[in-house]
């Protein structure tokens, strides 16, 4: 094994060690505890941008359909478990949203002012690590295992160090996430059960389904669990009102990390497993989806106009572009996934660092209503132009990385029903009046009464440990927005593999295309070369 086949045990392994030092080392001193800390967030973050310029390297095209791939014995060989874990172009972008966020997350997260620092960053560290797991697993044992890692450290986070309401808060997570995880592991142990593959390997499942097929009816039932649990762990419209709650009442390093990263894991699970393995069961829950998703845009929509909370707005924000990413999965179609991989990534990004600037402002203001603030701008003019650059991304400004990601899927949903084009395109007009209404309120125009004593005494403006982290993130945005072919050649290259060879190029790679639907049973992928590269 070469050194680059530790790459990704490494990038999962070490946050885990960092956070569990972090978090039995109680007296450990202030200076060795960060040295720790940044060892923890920054190695998994070099991992992803490395194992991207490999990718880039090669043009998104490894020499077997996943890059680093290699198996770890377990011991749970009988029943199918080992720790198998790899890189495709799809899980790429998400591994390195990981990465990207965890640093940022964790960077800001050093200089909190919380008790017991070393065990609120140790429990970071777990959620980085499971994160890192969760999109390098090709095993789906060990995907649903990570994911579950990262979740518990997420309760504790919110309920130790949340704001009002933290406890209760966590509770109503607890149980819709627990129902979703549920219903999940239900539907993968279904498709494992009766797939009679060797092994809970992607790989394996592949290989079987495209070689011996799956009833339709067996499709319906084991995709419609899959898509209600997954949908409930994402945010699905009506299963979502655990989310802006949740959001409201984490820690801002806690929301970054789980509300642009961790959420994706239902996506990404309906994406990489459920609908190229079981595409009769998509087409069929086809429609179902596509009015639960429009419910996210424009009745969640909606209800974020009404909100007067900038943390609470931005949670409710996060659950309707859910709906986005939906829309291009109901399209069963390669293009529609693709264009749903690019907006998981950036709306990853840009969804982070909207709640470090809220957090930020609030910092400065002592309060969220939006009603309660006004002019701070003149006080703090970068702070305000990084918000104003954070929005203008979240409503996909081209430019930045969500533009493409909602063009393509507009472009994909034009193919399956041109109608939904126009009811979707009514959430970037929501999108817009909640978003730039906020950059008012907050920015321009005068002091509130409320805010003018505050106002009149010397505000600072954005400091080093809040700029780096948004640099970071929105830098990043603006890299893919301008040169999108960084991600799309690593997705065009997995989706014939992943989806069959009805495929198209993405979008913003060569030309606009629109590919055919899925075929009836999905091509399985080449068998990987253990410790190939």
């Amino acid at each position: 094994m070469t050194c680059e086949h530790l790459l990704l045990p490494l990038a999962i392994a070490v946050p885990f060690l960092a956070g569990l030092l972090l978090v039995c080392g109680s007296g450990l001193s202030t200076r060795v505890a960060h040295a720790i800390a940044w060892t923890g967030f920054f190695l998994p973050a070099a991992a992803a941008y490395y194992a991207w310029f490999i990718f880039s390297a090669q043009n998104g095209v490894a020499i077997s359909p996943y890059l680093f791939f290699d198996d770890f014995n377990t011991g749970l060989g009988r029943f199918g478990i080992s720790l198998t874990l790899g890189l495709n172009g799809v899980s790429l972008p998400l591994f390195v949203l990981a990465g990207t966020v965890g640093l940022a997350a964790g960077g800001y997260a050093m200089y909190s002012k919380v008790d017991r620092p070393n065990a609120y960053l140790g429990l970071l560290l777990f959620m980085v690590s499971g994160l890192m797991g969760v999109f390098a697993s090709v095993n789906i044992f060990y995907f649903y295992f990570f994911h579950e890692f990262a979740l518990i450290p997420t309760f504790i986070l919110i309920g130790w160090w949340g704001g009002p309401g933290g406890r209760s808060a966590a509770m109503e997570m607890t149980i819709y996430l627990t129902l979703g995880a549920m219903l999940s592991l239900v539907g993968l142990i279904a498709l494992y059960m009766v797939s009679n593959a060797p092994s809970f390997s992607l790989v394996d499942l592949g290989h079987w389904l495209a070689d011996n097929g799956l009833g339709a009816h067996a499709q319906y039932k084991i995709y419609a669990l899959l898509l209600f649990g997954f949908g409930i762990l994402v945010s699905l419209w009506p299963f979502h009102s655990w989310a802006p709650t949740g959001y409201a009442a984490a820690p801002a390093p806690a929301a970054m990390l789980h509300a642009g990263v961790l959420k994706k894991f239902g996506l990404y699970g309906l994406l990489q497993i459920a609908v190229p393995l079981l595409p009769l069961g998509a087409a069929h829950w086809g429609n179902t989806l596509a009015w639960l998703a429009l419910g996210n845009l424009l009745i969640i929509g909606a209800v974020t106009i009404a909100q007067r909370d900038l943390k609470v707005m931005v949670g409710y924000s996060s659950v309707m572009h859910m709906g986005y990413v939906f829309l291009g999965i109901v399209c069963v179609s390669a293009l529609g996934a693709g264009g749903a991989v690019v907006l998981m990534f950036a709306h990853g990004l840009s969804v982070a660092v909207l709640f470090l600037l809220g957090d930020a402002i609030y910092n400065r203001t002592h309060t969220y209503d939006l009603n309660s603030m006004g002019g701070l701008c003149q006080k703090a003019p970068l702070l305000s132009g990084f918000f104003l650059a954070a929005t203008l991304a979240s409503l996909g400004l081209p430019g930045f990385a969500n533009f493409w990601g909602e063009f393509t899927i507009f472009i994909a949903l034009w193919q399956y029903h041109p109608w939904m084009v126009a009811a979707a395109a009514l959430g970037v007009i929501i999108s817009a009046i909640y978003g730039l209404r906020a950059v008012s309120k907050v920015f321009f125009g005068a002091p509130t009464p409320a805010f003018l004593p505050l106002f009149n005494q010397p505000l600072p403006d954005i400091r080093l440990h809040e700029r780096l982290p948004a640099i970071l993130l929105l830098g990043v945005l603006m890299f893919v927005g301008f040169w999108p072919a960084a991600i799309t050649r690593g997705i065009n290259a997995a989706l014939p593999s992943i989806y069959g060879s009805q495929t198209a190029p993405l979008i913003a790679q060569d030309s606009p295309a629109c590919c055919d639907p899925l075929p009836a049973v999905a091509s399985a992928p080449a068998k990987p070369a253990p410790n190939a590269h």
